[in-house]
């Protein structure tokens, strides 16, 4: 029944549900709208989020607390630039941190001329950052990130260990990516999401990466439903989507389903009479 044509039915332990969410309002995005070429500018290198973003990270926060996701997320994923990691933190850190010797903050004051104070690391879900999920590499300062170190100093407990090179050795000055390698940088980390055990997960990126990816989703589905999946994200949009494991990458065991006959009996199916007398 797929094709568009009705509803279709997986194993719940074959799926994952992803909060996609795309970085709050940067400093590049206020000329970049108005001018694509903006996006060339060297001032703009690894871009923070303008203050009109960080009240875009508090409201999305917001919504995350009253909607119970704050409660259900397993891990969030986030680009190690500096405009995503700001929104990942803003929106799904813990809350105002206190000085303390035995917890890192996730945060700490003015961490990327912020202005904003330093946030707890405590009561939230753990965050990684994930090479696979940047913005279109190569060409424009914007979405060339820093070194890692330069990050730690300022997150501190946000997880780099994923990323093997304090350099950023995959941007180009002088290459920019194609759509379609976007889309298969796209496919690949969808593809390593099921090397992971948690099953809900948020994953905070870019609009290019997410557009990119998430066109290559939904030709089975009803065009709506397309145009749903791959329409672009605005500034610190959320969508939650459910993503299956149709070709078994992942080896996860249900946690939910229940083996039966547990003591064994009996247990002839009332129709199995029918089922012999059309086989004669």
């Amino acid at each position: 029944m797929d094709g568009g044509g009705g509803p279709s039915l997986f194993p719940l332990h074959r799926c994952k549900t992803l909060h996609l969410v795309r970085h709050a309002q940067g400093i590049h995005n206020v000329d970049g709208d108005k001018n694509y070429k903006a996006y060339l500018r060297p001032e703009y290198f690894d871009a923070q989020l303008t203050q009109l973003g960080w009240q875009q990270v508090d409201n999305l926060r917001k919504h995350v607390h009253a909607s119970g996701l704050s409660k259900r997320i397993d891990l969030v994923i986030t680009s190690p630039l500096l405009r995503t990691v700001q929104t990942a933190v803003g929106v799904f850190g813990g809350e105002g941190y206190t000085d303390r010797t035995d917890v890192l903050p996730l945060m700490v004051a003015n961490a990327g001329n912020s202005g904003r104070a330093a946030i707890s690391s405590l009561n939230c879900p753990p965050i990684l950052a994930v090479e696979l999920c940047r913005e279109h590499l190569g060409v424009h300062p914007c979405d060339k990130r820093r070194n890692i170190s330069d990050y730690q100093f300022s997150f501190p407990a946000v997880d780099y260990s994923l990323i093997e090179t304090d350099e950023d050795i995959l941007w180009k000055a002088d290459i920019r990516e194609t759509k379609e390698e976007v889309a298969s940088r796209g496919l690949k980390f969808m593809n390593w999401l099921w090397t992971r055990k948690e099953k809900e997960i948020a994953i905070v990126t870019h609009s290019g990466f997410l557009f990119h990816t998430l066109s290559s989703f939904g030709n089975d589905c009803h065009p709506l439903v397309k145009s749903e999946i791959g329409k672009h994200f605005g500034n610190c949009e959320l969508r939650s989507m459910v993503i299956v494991d149709r070709s078994m990458i992942g080896s996860d065991e249900s946690t939910t389903n229940y083996p039966g006959k547990i003591p064994p009996g009996l247990d002839l199916p009332s129709d199995a009479e029918d089922e012999k007398k059309l086989e004669k």
